[in-house]
């Protein structure tokens, strides 16, 4: 398992996300994948659309750590990541990006 996720996207049906202020589980359709911007990497979350107290909870944390799963298997576990930007997509799907 790698510390950071690359460019081709992990695929996973669960993921527990431990921030400074909450943890949450989440389910569904689950994305996870490595991104370059302005020279920096970002490794990018994107979780369906669900409670809108996750986006608050995220875009208040200052830091949050991630596992992903995909039927009970562990696909990825990320180190602490610094939250830089949480978004909403047209799909209403949740894209919380952090960097190390």
């Amino acid at each position: 398992m790698s510390d950071f996720p690359g460019p081709v996207p992990i695929h996973g049906d669960s993921v527990q996300i431990t921030t400074d202020t909450t943890s949450l589980t989440n389910t569904g359709s689950i994305t996870s994948q490595g991104a370059v911007r302005d020279g920096r990497g970002f490794a990018e979350l994107v979780l369906p659309d669900g409670d809108p107290q996750q986006r608050r909870d995220l875009e208040r944390a200052k830091w949050f750590q991630y596992r992903l799963y995909d039927d009970g298997a562990l696909l990825y576990s990320s180190p602490h990541l610094q939250v830089r930007e949480t978004r909403r997509e047209s799909d209403g799907a949740l894209v919380v990006a952090g960097s190390p």
